[in-house]
């Protein structure tokens, strides 16, 4: 077409034509064409067989903290690259350069000149053969809860003091040289208690060994009334190995700018709560945390899912029966409650949702999306991409061909957007490939998602263009992951055993926007009918964020106790826990 056109060379013409090009510089050509190289290797003397995993590469203005524990952050992370590795020999080299994607600096050659403190970090990941027939490679966890900065056996070098220059051809040479130690397991007390168990159910899945755990939270005096039964609070929450809710006998100074937010958000703190727990008159309960992580996340959301196994059934066919026969715990649904925050606020729900004549009740805080419609800013159910939006909703809404707006996953207390789910995406595609980032939107994918023909999870929408896949959708919300869309089509069945059982809270400004999806979550239970139960609902206002709750943690276990009492079968004797 070209050809065809016809114009004049006026001088004129040819000033804006050459105006309108982009002056590139010197030193910008050169910064564009240099070679930035990183050769990375690990030692024998760190492992003797070849290595498959994920490389990682950390700069930091600082050298303490170390590089590594710097980077991986939504919020805070220093630049860092990532790159897998295939059975990687003691002593040969992968080399991060400007072909290797990184966060928050994609490209090496756009990293500002300066003095940088570098460290790397080989995640060594486990080959599974499934029972579902697939061979995957993943990281196992070690009892850390899925940080590669920190994980058992994983390997790391030296920091190293650099000069970079963009401009410049360099070759910096890395060695991986020590093996991360294992964790340190607190010592138990006399109220805390902590176990570790194989799980046959997951190994099984696996091909590989599995573990389960929980903490327990004996009530005061426990060994002195051996003939007493407790009601058990299950709390759900991220992996953790310290003591429910927080609980410590160590009385700690709270600075006054934080004790004011704890006020604000009625959090008690650990000594705090462990005064009320072992006052007079308080209710005993045993209260425990469960610990399943997997090879995708810190968590396996207390449910079966495709790609991380059957864990829904291993903590209730396992881990419970455990817990229940190893401690002195009413084992009737009325005592068994549940509470948790965040993805242990979608846990609780899930359980309570998914077995409602074995829980008697949850009092979920802040949960993850109980709606797919409001999957914090995205609608799974209608939205084509997850990354920007065409609609814009109020008084002066609509839809725009020609202009969007992106979506974003975090904000602070007074509105002020934090960080895109663009970002976010692209972080995890840094942490890991084939869904291995060990992080939240890709723990949702190895939930929610099916599994896909190389065996990782098919994700919810590409971590890199944001395209929702409607399908993946589709088979979440069938496969009951869609809480409020499970319950609207299984009311029939599930509203009579759940009358009474469904408290949920969290902020009007959750930070995470985790609040849209409880509207939804009420909103459905307001119009239910055969039965019509409305559940108990409580948003913090004003401006109140993630980890708000109505009344402190200790004032909550006093509101379940007296839940439990009121629901107790007839002839019950609720006195003996009550000492």
């Amino acid at each position: 077409m070209l050809n065809n056109c016809k114009f004049s060379l006026n001088p004129l013409w040819i000033f804006f034509y050459l105006i309108a090009i982009p002056f590139v510089s010197n030193s910008q050509t050169e910064q564009q064409n240099a070679n930035h190289s990183f050769l990375i290797s690990f030692a024998s003397t760190t492992s003797e067989k070849p290595i498959t995993g994920r490389v990682f590469l950390v700069f930091s203005r600082n050298k303490n903290p170390e590089p590594r524990y710097e980077a991986g952050s939504y919020i805070t992370s220093v630049p860092f690259w990532g790159k897998d590795v295939n059975q990687l020999e003691p002593g040969k080299n992968v080399i991060i350069d400007t072909s290797v994607l990184g966060y928050p600096v994609a490209n090496l050659k756009d990293l500002p000149g300066g003095e940088y403190y570098i460290q790397a970090v080989l995640s060594v990941y486990t080959q599974y053969h499934r029972a579902d027939g697939h061979t995957i490679w993943a990281h196992q966890d070690q009892w850390e809860g899925q940080h590669f900065n920190v994980s058992p056996g994983n390997l790391i070098s030296s920091i190293q003091q650099i000069h970079y220059d963009p401009s410049q051809n360099q070759e910096f040479t890395i060695v991986l040289d020590s093996v991360l130690p294992a964790i340190k397991i607190p010592e138990d007390t006399k109220q805390v208690k902590r176990f570790k168990i194989k799980s046959k159910i997951l190994s099984d899945f696996w091909g590989h060994d599995m573990y389960l755990g929980a903490t327990v939270l004996l009530p005061k005096d426990y060994d002195e009334h051996p003939d007493v039964h407790y009601p058990v609070v299950y709390e759900q929450g991220h992996f953790g190995l310290g003591a429910p809710e927080g609980f410590s006998t160590i009385k700690r100074v709270i600075p006054p700018q934080f004790k004011t937010i704890m006020d604000s958000y009625n959090l008690e703190g650990g000594y705090a709560f462990q005064e009320q727990y072992n006052s007079d008159h308080f209710p005993r309960m045993i209260v425990v945390t469960f610990q399943h992580p997997t090879p995708y996340y810190d968590d396996s959301y207390a449910i079966n899912s495709a790609n991380n196994g059957p864990y829904g059934d291993a903590i209730m066919q396992e881990l419970i029966p455990y817990i229940e026969t190893h401690y002195r715990i009413i084992r009737q649904s009325y005592a068994r409650v549940l509470t948790g925050g965040s993805t242990g606020g979608w846990e609780s729900m899930s359980l309570q949702i998914h077995h409602p004549d074995f829980f008697g009740g949850t009092w979920s805080l802040y949960p993850d999306p109980l709606d797919f419609r409001s999957f914090q800013l995205i609608d799974l159910t209608k939205d084509t991409n997850a990354f920007y939006t065409h609609n814009f909703t109020g008084p002066f809404g609509g839809n725009s061909e020609w202009q969007s707006s992106p979506r974003y996953m975090m904000r602070d207390n007074i509105g002020q957007p934090v960080r895109t789910v663009k970002d976010g995406s692209w972080l995890e595609a840094v942490l890991g490939s084939h869904g291995r980032s060990g992080e939240q939107l890709e723990i949702f994918d190895a939930v929610f998602g099916p599994v896909g023909e190389d065996g990782y999870p098919v994700p919810l929408w590409d971590k890199l263009t944001g395209r929702i896949d409607s399908n993946v959708v589709k088979y979440a919300q069938e496969h009951g992951y869609d809480l409020r869309y499970y319950l609207d089509k299984n009311w029939a069945a599930l509203g009579p055993k759940l009358i009474d059982k469904l408290h949920v809270y969290v902020g009007d400004a959750d930070n995470f926007y985790l609040n849209l999806a409880v509207y939804q979550f009420q909103d459905f239970l307001k119009h239910t009918e055969n039965p019509h139960y409305e559940g108990t609902f409580e948003f913090g206002r004003p401006m109140k964020g993630h980890g708000w709750q109505p009344v402190t943690t200790s004032e909550l276990f006093k509101m379940m106790a007296k839940h439990i009492m009121e629901h107790a079968p007839k002839g019950a004797d609720t006195k003996q826990w009550n000492y």
